[in-house]
């Protein structure tokens, strides 16, 4: 399975939860590679102790597929995650394949030669509908949108779902929603429980079951090179990605 951590929204805990996502689905017992497409590159930065040593990130194996993506991979912090680097150099990737006529395939075709030696692979997009993700959304089989407990919640989500369908009409015929997860949640407020009734009545069962709460642990982890699970292992925020994680491998065989 190849998750795509997908919403062209920003702050919607996308990169959090791509990092927790993966690390509980390692303590599953499962080998996992995290590729960050983000320029931004937080996922990288959040599971590696020095990143300046690694010169070489993804940007230089899509622009030179022979160099091969094996070239870029590196053991996180995280025992069992493997990680294919990013730096700022990814904002670079766009204009630079604009007009390549495999442009959109370049993620897929790199990811192919090492699929097998994981069980499963998840991407961290950058907070766009444009080249990066596109190529994210080719590789992927399945996709995983956060949605923000908050007002504007659904703002932009038809865009990310028509984008989806061009996509399987043209590229990816096989890619499939693997669920919407609700983040950010306050369960303190009445907003945020009226957000969460919305959200479950626009997608019905694609909701996932588990919410993902506000944390400060969640928050906090990163910095010190952890996934909330060896960070604060009895916190929310870690039995709600374990939960996540469990849902999704079910989904997954379904």
């Amino acid at each position: 399975m190849i998750i795509a951590i997908t919403n062209q929204k920003g702050g919607v805990g996308k990169t959090t939860t791509a990092l927790n996502v993966s690390a509980a689905l390692a303590l599953l017992g499962n080998r996992i590679l995290l590729v960050d497409t983000d320029p931004q590159a937080h996922s990288t930065l959040s599971v590696l102790n020095d990143p300046s040593q690694h010169p070489k990130s993804l940007y230089d194996v899509l622009m030179h597929p022979d160099e091969g993506l094996e070239s870029i991979v590196t053991q996180s912090t995280i025992p069992a995650l493997d990680i294919a680097v990013s730096k700022i150099s990814m904002a670079k990737l766009e204009p630079s394949l604009l007009g390549e006529i495999d442009g959109h395939y370049r993620l897929k075709d790199i990811i192919e030669p090492i699929r097998l030696r994981y069980d499963h692979i998840v991407i961290d997009t950058p907070p766009t509908l444009g080249l990066i993700t596109l190529n994210s959304l080719v590789a992927a089989t399945h996709i995983l949108i956060p949605i923000q407990s908050s007002y504007l919640c659904l703002e932009g989500t038809d865009d990310l779902l028509e984008t989806i369908d061009k996509v399987k009409k043209v590229a990816n015929p096989d890619l499939r929603i693997l669920g919407i997860l609700i983040t950010l949640h306050d369960k303190r407020t009445n907003i945020s429980k009226d957000v969460v009734k919305r959200i479950r009545k626009v997608f019905g069962g694609l909701a996932f079951k588990t919410l993902i709460s506000k944390s400060v642990k969640l928050e906090e982890s990163p910095a010190y090179k952890e996934s909330i699970f060896t960070y604060a292992p009895h916190s929310v925020g870690a039995m709600q990605y374990r939960k996540i994680a469990e849902e999704i491998l079910k989904r997954a065989k379904n």
